[in-house]
């Protein structure tokens, strides 16, 4: 688990790291920052997990389509944290800017981190040994 958070912690720096550069000096739209920047953490969360937490459970296949199935995954978090949002803000009536940051990058963080480590373990980076179950 620690290095899955190592990864994570990683991914998130240059995430961020380059939506910064992407939205400032760079001078690109939020949504077009954001994108490219999320492909980026994506990359460098797949190959932290690949080439560390995850070295010895290789169980075949390419690793173009690890990555398509790790993207998945991360797309599927990234959803997780804005239901979140959504419901926070626009269901519960939530609009402060503290109430986003928790919903979205407290709870729904935490919700995410849940997803994508199961999503990581189970059908990225599963052995041939190991069921895709929630006890495998």
């Amino acid at each position: 688990m620690l290095g899955f958070a190592v990864a994570g912690l990683c991914a998130y720096a240059a995430d961020l790291g380059l939506f910064l550069w992407l939205r400032g000096p760079a001078g690109l739209d939020p949504l077009t920052a954001k994108g490219l920047s999320f492909l980026a953490g994506c990359t460098v969360a797949y190959t932290g997990n690949a080439l560390g937490t995850y070295r010895r459970g290789r169980a075949g296949g390419s690793r173009l389509r690890q990555y398509g199935i790790f993207f998945a995954v991360n797309v599927a978090g990234a959803a997780v944290q804005l239901l979140c949002i959504a419901v926070s803000h626009y269901g519960l009536g939530l609009t402060s800017r503290r109430a986003d940051t928790i919903s979205g990058a407290g709870v729904g963080m935490a919700l995410a981190t849940v997803l994508r480590f199961w999503g990581t373990r189970t059908l990225v980076f599963r052995t041939e040994g190991r069921q895709t179950s929630w006890t495998g």
